[in-house]
């Protein structure tokens, strides 16, 4: 009996990890290439329920995690890397992995500039090292201002991998709804330039050096 259940456990975790395989495989499929830059590739999908695509970048670079999770949570510093963000200010910092912010986007005329509110959660697992950090945006914290348009839906999420003492690789993925009466296929068409244009900017910082000092201590590199 004993040998039964340890060959059915042994066979129902087999088929879980091929249906995890078999999963992943056709998820990547999914996304496409829009276009590539500098060692940045920014991919593209439809999203369920959305009529805006969701995006995904991946790119190495230079440095390490706690690097990078040091420049994520300096939001300040946002406004000097973040395609056209016109301010973004620490609201809450909850502990040294978690905080909120809020962050207003410039939009070019006549649209209206866009605001949200994020919360970002930093974790790392102990094993991989692998950290991962989750952004999306929230209700409350700040009333909505008068001429801006709050984006309610947003999800931003990290997936950072060692690939050396000084190299990670990342994915990003996002999946947005800037809110107001845009057209989703202008949306669609220009969104690939916002991702490129930040980490592009964010690899020079990161490869420069400039958190290699600050990285966040509760990262394992």
């Amino acid at each position: 009996m004993n040998v039964f259940v340890a060959r059915m456990r042994r066979y129902f975790s087999l088929y879980l990890l091929f249906s995890l395989v078999i999963s992943n495989a056709f998820a990547q499929r999914d996304w496409k290439l829009v276009t590539e830059s500098q060692g940045i590739k920014v991919l593209s999908k439809s999203a369920p329920g959305s009529r805006i695509n969701a995006l995904r970048v991946e790119c190495e670079v230079k440095a390490s995690a706690g690097a990078l999770v040091a420049m994520l949570l300096d939001v300040k510093a946002a406004e000097q890397w973040v395609f056209h963000t016109k301010s973004c200010d620490l609201l809450k910092k909850v502990s040294p992995s978690e905080l909120y912010y809020y962050s207003e986007v410039s939009m070019p005329w006549p649209l209206s500039n866009r605001d949200f509110v994020a919360h970002i959660r930093v974790s790392q697992d102990k094993i991989t090292k692998v950290v991962t950090v989750d952004a999306p945006a929230v209700p409350g914290f700040v009333a909505q201002k008068e001429g801006i348009v709050r984006i309610s839906h947003s999800e931003g999420y990290w997936t950072i991998k060692p690939l050396s003492a000084e190299k990670i690789s990342i994915v990003y993925t996002l999946q947005v709804d800037p809110g107001g009466d845009i057209p989703a296929w202008v949306v669609n068409t220009f969104s690939a330039q916002g991702p490129l244009h930040s980490f592009r900017k964010m690899k020079l910082e990161l490869e420069a050096g400039k958190y290699r000092n600050t990285a966040a201590g509760f990262i394992v590199n």
